[in-house]
């Protein structure tokens, strides 16, 4: 069978090697020399006595090796001088040829072969020759193989040349939902494509292009198409691969870098993560004199020194922005700036129809629907999506991907997987079931909430039930927007103590969602009448964020009396909302005992039933036939 390119054979390991050569040359030694079960071994001074006695009877000779066969049918063995021959050695001790004949011994002499010889000079030499391989293999690993690792390779860049072999087959054509962020990056292209143009009406290349975004937009994949487009050289390399414990080290992989990077200009050198190493200076507990900050101090040079005439475009992506250098962002250095944000719904639409390329979606599956379904998701997840719809459907056996496959990944990937095995008591059943209820039931009276897409009381990860919204793309929110979402977020606790007179943990999570977006409205975004228009508690003021280092360490710029004031309204925005949740659900009793009893029937309603039993009038009975009619 013929091997694949992208095969890969196992390892034998270095050691193992080194082991193997040496038990060789080993047992050739003691092979030649006859201590494995050879005969004895006597000196020469006795083997002439016994020859004189006549108890000899052959002698054959092996180069200097003697062995003696006794008139008993025994053997004997023994050597001579390597320095001089047979008949030197002989008459030393008075004996000759003739000498043997006339005693009866019969003298054999075998001529060395070249392979014999090729033995003796391999086993002198042999062991040298072992050790130069093996200083030389080890000086070749500290130098990192050639690859710019190892103790002798600290310095070389590990950045990869993608060759034409190699270059990804991501066009642009394959990006979807950044539409805005593709035009910027497609002119890029250009500018390596085609300098003239731009050289004729006066503009300068771009030096650099950093991408921003939340993690899983593309930013990765934009750099892959441009390196399949661009058609120049292209560098790519992670931040991190930059520093290493000892210093200096990460200065030299930038110059390393760059000077591959301009002997094979015009090309493309792209920086993954920059953050890793491009965070603020002067700031956190390390100094101004690090190594990470010699490493930044470097590219800064590199991108817009004294030498500015190279044709390299540096590109970048970070999903922290706000905690890089203002060195690094100015124009000169990354001119450019190209924010590649979550897709909106048509974005989402077009990114499920790149996934879907190749998949036997069904024709029942609308993708617009599930775009409007998915607000929020990123292009990462969105490709989850596809690709946990398409397991469900292997798992079912069935040759396409149906609708209930999609609700279903939908479902594991907002909640977690269905705990089937969970098997909940009558009296938690009902206590969930009317917890859910309340915040359907809450959520359908507020006018600022996103209209409810499913409401279950099946387990999923952490959750024992859930009611999920259909969200819709807002980029502003209003207080109005703020007080209405956290009304439905405790309308849960609400419906518990209106109807069982108590209150459980399941409304945790709610408290938390609740809190955070009261205080958010107080310290972020200017909505409390008490506290004003200043915004307190800067996060991204901490030093180990790349901040400067002082007053309001943590987060915490404010006096105590602030920090008084904002617990007070948080709380007084808590309690005005669940006290509007408690109205809603004491006026819209009997409809939450319909929604819950037929929760704890058939676990799972969507939209069009939970609006329908919504919008019957309320004197009617609250069966689950009269529900449904």
């Amino acid at each position: 069978m013929e091997e694949k390119p992208n095969e890969t054979r196992p390892q034998v390991p270095t050691w193992v090697w080194i082991l193997g050569v040496m038990a060789l040359i080993l047992g050739v030694q003691l092979w030649l020399s006859g201590r494995f079960s050879g005969p004895e071994q006597i000196s020469l001074p006795d083997a002439m006595t016994r020859v004189k006695a006549g108890q000899i009877e052959s002698i054959t000779v092996t180069g200097s090796r003697l062995s003696l066969g006794l008139t008993d049918g025994s053997e004997l063995s023994t050597t001579i001088d390597a320095r001089s021959s047979l008949e030197e050695s002989l008459s030393y001790f008075n004996v000759t040829e003739e000498t043997l004949a006339e005693n009866g011994v019969e003298l054999i002499i075998n001529d060395q072969s070249g392979w014999n010889t090729f033995i003796s000079i391999f086993l002198g030499i042999g062991p040298v020759l072992l050790l130069i391989w093996i200083f030389s293999r080890g000086f070749r690993q500290m130098q990192g193989g050639g690859g710019g690792g190892g103790i002798f390779g600290f310095g070389k860049s590990r950045a990869k040349n993608l060759n034409d072999a190699d270059r990804p087959t991501v066009t642009f054509e394959d990006v979807a939902g950044v539409e805005e962020a593709k035009l910027e990056l497609e002119e890029v292209v250009q500018f390596l494509r085609e300098p003239e143009k731009f050289v004729q009406v006066g503009a300068r290349i771009p030096k650099g292009v950093l991408m921003v975004g939340p993690p899983g937009t593309g930013k990765t994949l934009l750099a892959r198409a441009i390196a399949g487009e661009a058609g120049v050289p292209f560098f790519h390399i992670s931040g991190s691969e930059f520093v290493e414990m000892f210093v200096g080290v990460g200065a030299s992989r930038v110059r390393d870098l760059f000077d591959k990077a301009k002997q094979a200009a015009p090309s493309i050198v792209f920086v993954d993560e920059i953050d890793a190493v491009g965070r603020q200076r002067g700031a956190g507990l390390g100094g101004g004199n690090d190594e990470r900050e010699q490493t930044l101090n470097q590219i800064l040079v590199e991108m817009d020194g004294f030498d500015n005439e190279t044709n390299i475009i540096v590109m970048a992506a970070t999903n922290r922005a706000d905690v890089l250098d203002p060195a690094l962002l100015r124009p000169g250095r990354f001119d450019r700036k190209v924010f590649v944000d979550l897709p909106d719904v048509k974005g989402r639409e077009a990114i499920l129809k790149v996934h879907a390329r190749g998949k036997p979606v069904s024709s029942e599956v609308s993708l617009p629907d599930i775009a409007r379904l998915t607000a929020g998701f990123s292009g990462a997840d969105l490709e989850n999506l596809l690709n946990e719809a398409a397991i469900y459907a292997a798992r079912r056996d069935q040759r396409t991907i149906k609708l209930p496959e999609f609700q279903d990944a939908f479902d594991r990937i907002v909640m977690g997987p269905e705990r089937k095995s969970r098997v909940m008591s009558e009296e938690d059943k009902e206590t969930v079931a009317y917890h859910e209820a309340g915040h359907a039931v809450v959520s359908f009276n507020l006018i600022n909430t996103d209209p409810v897409q499913k409401i279950t009381i099946v387990p999923r990860g952490r959750a024992g039930g859930y009611v999920m919204p259909l969200p819709e793309d807002r980029f502003v929110h209003s207080r109005e927007y703020f007080d209405d979402n956290i009304t439905m977020a405790l309308g849960g606790r609400a419906s518990e103590e209106v109807f069982f007179g108590r209150v459980t943990t399941g409304a945790s999570n709610d408290l938390q969602q609740a809190t955070r977006m009261a205080k958010a409205m107080v310290t972020q975004y200017g909505m409390s009448d008490l506290l004003g228009l200043p915004t307190y508690g800067d996060q991204r003021n901490s030093p180990f964020l790349g901040q400067e280092w002082g007053y309001g360490m943590g987060g915490r710029d404010y006096s105590e009396e602030a920090a008084k004031a904002i617990d007070e309204e948080v709380r007084g925005i808590l309690h005005e909302n669940y006290e509007r949740a408690l109205k809603i659900v004491r006026e819209n009793r009997d409809k939450m005992v319909a929604l819950a009893e037929m929760l704890m029937d058939i676990e799972t309603l969507d939209r069009e039933m939970f609006e329908r039993l919504m919008n019957k009038p309320t004197d009617s009975e609250p069966t689950l036939d009269g529900a449904l009619a």
